[in-house]
């Protein structure tokens, strides 16, 4: 056998044959694939499985895929920027797919009707309002275990009061019991969310840190630990007002890819969100194809080959969306134009950094809209 201090040799026969000895023990005693060579499974990017958010741009900023399953993700920002409804617009796709989906609902906030509008099957979507922390991340241990459900979103982590807390007075310190909540229940739920491929996604909020003078003032709610668990983490950000005259009908949102563990990070997506219909999907395909010279743009009219999508780009999104099967067609090339190569997705965009949040943007005031402003959220 090897020795330590020497060079391991895999073409020595007694040097695979006592790796193998010791890969199958293990295996015997802690299950199948509890210890394996990465080649031997071709494990890599062609392999990772996603679901897509809703949002072409978004998806290709992730590295084409969308949100990956068998990962927790994290999704921040401000109050109204689009955060849920992109989990939301996620939780449609997988169901889609033909896959489950379930909805913690910490905040007890959930808006069934603009989830419907966004496409979401209520019907067949597992809803829970926890009355405290342990109990939603209890629940969420336990649909992780079965492996019968592919997509599970927490909203949010800022309402994951521990029950200690409930317990106290208002006005009592409690500090510290939440972020130590947090950090027990990833270290138990991330190799599980691992094994079972679920795609787990925390929504969070932002605070402000007291007393920063330089740097970044603003922080998420519940500690450290799910920075380090999170294999993808979303800053989304309200970038402009969509108007049609004076009256408001949407938002331009920025979301920052900060950290991404399966491709680039640092990669930024825009995207229209409509309080009609959610986040507009022809827009990315019309904007992206454009740029990618699949779709073309003469005059007023677009055109996708012979086939002319329409005139103005109002009409063409219209066209679009009543013909799936071409949007669909569109999106498939882009994406084998921008990741044809696998390995393109590990070059990070040029001029990329460490995580950093995206820079302030005065938030935009928004008109009254009655009961649709809040369905940004």
């Amino acid at each position: 056998m090897a020795g330590k201090s020497e060079k391991l040799d895999k073409s020595n026969n007694t040097f695979n044959k006592d790796i193998l000895k010791v890969q199958s023990e293990i295996n015997k005693e802690f299950g199948e694939g509890s210890i394996m060579s990465l080649g031997d499974v071709e494990v890599g990017l062609k392999d990772i499985v996603g679901i897509p958010t809703g949002s072409l741009a978004l998806d290709l900023a992730l590295g084409g895929k969308g949100l990956p399953r068998g990962r927790v993700i994290e999704i921040y920002g401000n109050e109204s920027s689009g955060k849920t409804t992109i989990a939301l617009h996620t939780i449609a796709n997988a169901q889609k797919q033909g896959g489950v989906a379930a909805f913690i609902d910490a905040e007890h906030a959930l808006d069934p009707t603009w989830a419907r509008k966004i496409g979401v099957d209520l019907e067949s979507l597992l809803v829970s309002q926890p009355s405290y922390g342990e109990e939603a991340l209890r629940i969420a241990e336990m649909l992780v275990k079965s492996n019968a459900v592919d997509i599970i979103v927490i909203d949010s982590v800022a309402a994951l009061v521990p029950k200690a807390e409930l317990n106290n007075e208002i006005g009592d310190s409690s500090v510290g019991v939440q972020a130590r909540l947090m950090s027990q229940a990833l270290r138990i739920l991330n190799p599980l969310i691992n094994k079972t491929k679920t795609c787990v996604i925390f929504i969070n909020q932002i605070r402000q840190k007291i007393g920063v003078m330089y740097g970044n003032p603003e922080t998420t709610t519940g500690g450290l630990a799910l920075k380090f668990y999170a294999s993808v983490r979303l800053e989304v950000r309200k970038a402009a007002l969509l108007k049609d005259g004076d009256e408001a009908i949407g938002t331009e949102m920025k979301v920052k890819v900060v950290k991404n563990k399966i491709a680039a990070p640092f990669a930024t997506a825009e995207m229209e969100l409509y309080y009609d219909h959610g986040i507009d999907l022809e827009n990315d395909v019309l904007k992206i194809g454009e740029e990618e010279e699949i779709v073309t743009k003469s005059g007023a009219f677009w055109s996708y080959g012979e086939t002319r999508l329409g005139q103005g780009k109002d009409n063409a999104r219209a066209f679009l969306r009543e013909n799936p099967e071409i949007r669909d067609t569109i999106i498939k090339q882009i994406l084998d134009k921008r990741h044809g190569d696998p390995t393109a997705l590990l070059e990070a965009p040029e001029g990329s950094e460490e995580d950093t949040s995206l820079e302030d943007e005065p938030a935009p005031t928004p008109k009254k809209r009655g009961g649709k402003a809040a369905a940004a959220e």
